[in-house]
C-alpha cells in the first residue's frame, strides 16, 4: 500500500470538504451586513448556527494529518504562512463568539453583527492570500523556509482572495437559497448573481495569471496532445457556471447550492493538477515530505477510527436539521417574539369572538 498516497487524497478530501462547509457558513458571514432587514440576519445565522462548528472539524482533521503524515511540508509552509493562518484562526475564533454573543445581545447587537461579517470576511481574505503563495511556491533552502514574514503577500494571493470572498459569498447564496424562503431567499437569488461573476471572473484571471507566471504550471496544463483532455475541466467549469447562473431563478432550491458545490471542486482539481505530485510546490513530493512508514502505519489507525466518527457525526447532523429554516427565539429575542406571539394569539381570538 502506497501510504504517502492514501494520506494525500484523504488530507486533500480534507481541505475538499473543509472548503465547501466551511465555506457557505463563511459565505452567509460575508453577505450578512448587506442583508436588507434585521429578521434576514437572524434567519441567516440560524440556518447555520447547527453546523459551523462541526464543519471547521475537517480544517482541524487537515491540520493534524499534515503535522502527522508530512512533517516536512509542516514546517516549512507554518512558518511561511504564519501571519495570515494566525489572523484566519483569530477570526474564526471572534464568529464563533459573535454566534453566542449576537443570540444574547439587545443593544450591542450591531457591534456582534459587524464581528460576524468581519471574522467571516478576514478568515475567507487570509484563507485567499494563504492559497495564493502557496501556487506562487515558498522560498525553501536545506530544507527549511528562508522567506520572511510577509513572503506571503502577492498580487497572486490578492486575485485569489477576491476569488475566494467570490466563491463563499456563492455559497453562502446557495445555501440560502436552498434553506430559506421569502424574501430571505429573495435577497440570495439577487446577490448569487455578483458573487457567481466575481468567482467565476476570478478563476480565469488567477489562472491564467498563474500560467503566465509559472513555467511550471503552464507546461503542466499546454503540453499538447499529451495534456489535452486537461482542457475539459476549464470548459467543465464554463458549462456549470452558465448551469448555475441559469438556475438562480428557476423552482428548484437545492439546484444552486449543488452546483456551486461542483465548481468549487472543479476549481479544486485544477489546482491539484496544477502542482501534482508536490505537497511542498516546486520543492517536495508527498513521497519526499512524507513521515517514515511505522509513523504512517500508527496515523493511521488514528484515521481508521476517527475519519468515520466524523464523516458519521456530520451526516447525522445535516439529517436531522434538514429542510427550510424556521426562525425561532433565542436570548434576547425569546420576549419579543414571545410577546408577538401572543399579541397575535389574542388579536386571533378577538376576531374569532367578534
Amino acid at each position: 500500500m502506497d501510504l504517502p498516497l492514501l494520506f494525500a487524497l484523504v488530507a486533500a478530501g480534507a481541505v475538499a470538504l473543509y472548503v465547501i462547509a466551511d465555506g457557505f457558513d463563511l459565505g452567509i458571514g460575508i453577505l450578512f451586513l448587506i442583508a436588507p432587514r434585521d429578521r434576514d440576519r437572524d434567519l441567516m445565522m440560524q440556518s447555520v448556527a447547527p453546523f459551523w462548528d462541526g464543519n471547521e472539524t475537517w480544517l482541524v482533521l487537515g491540520g493534524a494529518m499534515l503535522w502527522a503524515a508530512f512533517p516536512m511540508a509542516y514546517y516549512v509552509l507554518l512558518p511561511a504562512f504564519y501571519l495570515p493562518i494566525m489572523a484566519m484562526l483569530f477570526a474564526l475564533i471572534l464568529r464563533g463568539i459573535s454566534f453566542e454573543f449576537r443570540f444574547q445581545a439587545t443593544r450591542l447587537r450591531r457591534v456582534w453583527d459587524f464581528a460576524f461579517a468581519g471574522g467571516s470576511l478576514v478568515a475567507a481574505i487570509c484563507q485567499g492570500l494563504i492559497l495564493g503563495g502557496f501556487i506562487q511556491g515558498v522560498v525553501v533552502e536545506n530544507g527549511r523556509f528562508a522567506g520572511g514574514p510577509f513572503s506571503f503577500l502577492s498580487v497572486l494571493g490578492l486575485l485569489c482572495a477576491a476569488g475566494i470572498v467570490g466563491g463563499y459569498a456563492l455559497l453562502g447564496a446557495g445555501w440560502l437559497i436552498w434553506r430559506t424562503e421569502g424574501k430571505t431567499q429573495l435577497f440570495a437569488r439577487e446577490v448569487a448573481h455578483s458573487a457567481l461573476l466575481l468567482a467565476i471572473g476570478m478563476m480565469a484571471v488567477v489562472s491564467a495569471w498563474t500560467a503566465l507566471t509559472e513555467p511550471r504550471v503552464a507546461a503542466r496544463w499546454f503540453a499538447w496532445p499529451a495534456n489535452l483532455w486537461l482542457d475539459l475541466f476549464p470548459l467543465a467549469a464554463m458549462g456549470v457556471a452558465i448551469l448555475l447562473w441559469r438556475s438562480l431563478w428557476d423552482h428548484h432550491d437545492r439546484r444552486p447550492f449543488l452546483l456551486a458545490v461542483v465548481l468549487f471542486l472543479l476549481g479544486y482539481a485544477g489546482l491539484i493538477i496544477s502542482i501534482w505530485p508536490d505537497v511542498v510546490p516546486y520543492h517536495a513530493s508527498i513521497w519526499q515530505a512524507a513521515a517514515d512508514v511505522e509513523t504512517l502505519k500508527f496515523a493511521l489507525l488514528g484515521i481508521v477510527v476517527v475519519l468515520p466518527l466524523v464523516l458519521a457525526y456530520t451526516a447525522h447532523a445535516y439529517r436531522v436539521f434538514r429542510g427550510k429554516t424556521v426562525l425561532d427565539a433565542h436570548g434576547a429575542d425569546a420576549e419579543a417574539y414571545g410577546h408577538a406571539g401572543r399579541r397575535t394569539a389574542a388579536l386571533s381570538t378577538d376576531l374569532h369572538l367578534s
